[in-house]
């Protein structure tokens, strides 16, 4: 947690407290003075409230406040803090090939990536918008951008295999990029697949597609080290170069998923990059407080702490 002042040249006006304080302490004693030499005390316990010689040391108290607070509303005091980023938007992007239903991860791929990206939505809340894409020879747009979280998961649980082979990281950057090019918040697509590209789209194409639109990519890679039998005598492994690369251009990161465990850790630490420097201006606040102080001020000044005329 740290304080920022927005115009610092303003705390120079702090140096109006001690003045304060000095002009505080030379009226009290010239309205002592005159107070000695008035002879009805009886009077005079009247307007003080009970105090032939009042200190006014809590009215001191409240200017001295009001100053502060008015000089810290000028210089614009922000808190910033390290917190959960409420406005960042996802694209959560499925590989939903044929390949994704190899049961080396039980029951199969496909349905330890739905459950696990559900888990994630659910983790979200109602300022948080995601996009949902499937992808194989080329991507679907499952659920466009929405705070729905309902509709999110539906969205998930409805994604079915492509019929025909074929793995286009390409496309689905490029459908998970424009699925948040509306929104102006901070942007982050999540890519999980469990294969490498070889048809759409060149992936270094869509990554430079990707930091123009200033969108951060994660991606996943799931599947055992072992994999599993695809056709018979084929085992498909997960290209992690082009998925590192990817990550790294994005200012995103990889990881590998070779267990629903480890995918669900992914997420969570996914979760956690979404951490951001909130800043919240304090200037209003401490102007409204000061405000509320100045009124109490001039009601006790004109009552309890009025002056002998």
């Amino acid at each position: 947690m740290e304080v920022i002042f927005q115009k610092p040249d303003f705390l120079w006006f702090l140096l109006a407290i001690p003045a304060i304080i000095i002009v505080h302490s030379l009226t009290l004693k010239s309205t002592n003075r005159k107070a000695l030499k008035f002879a009805n005390f009886e009077a005079i316990e009247r307007v003080t409230g009970g105090q032939v010689l009042s200190k006014n040391l809590f009215l001191l108290f409240i200017r001295v406040i009001i100053i502060f607070l008015f000089v810290l509303a000028l210089s614009g005091m922000t808190l910033s803090y390290m917190g959960q980023g409420s406005k960042f938007d996802f694209a959560l992007a499925l590989d939903a090939s044929n390949s994704m239903l190899i049961e080396d991860m039980q029951p199969t791929r496909m349905d330890v990536a739905k459950n696990s990206a559900i888990d994630f939505i659910n983790e979200l809340n109602n300022n948080n918008q995601i996009a949902i894409v499937s992808f194989g020879p080329t991507a679907r747009l499952e659920s466009s951008l929405t705070n729905s979280l309902v509709d999110a998961k539906n969205a998930v649980r409805g994604i079915i295999p492509f019929e025909t082979g074929g793995t286009s990281l390409g496309d689905a950057i490029i459908s998970s990029v424009n699925s948040l090019i509306n929104t102006k918040n901070p942007k982050v697509v999540i890519l999980l697949t469990d294969g490498r590209s070889n048809i759409g789209v060149d992936v270094t194409d869509t990554i430079d597609y990707a930091r123009l639109k200033q969108v951060t990519v994660h991606t996943i890679g799931i599947g055992t080290n072992n994999g599993g039998e695809y056709t018979e005598g084929v085992n498909l492994t997960i290209d992690e170069i082009t998925l590192q690369e990817i990550a790294a251009m994005t200012n995103g990161k990889y990881f590998r998923a070779d267990s629903a465990k480890a995918l669900s850790d992914a997420y969570k630490e996914i979760s956690g990059l979404t951490q951001t420097t909130i800043f919240r201006d304090l200037s209003l606040t401490s102007t409204l407080v000061a405000l509320i102080l100045l009124l109490i001020e001039w009601v006790l000044f004109n009552t309890k702490y009025r002056t002998i005329p």
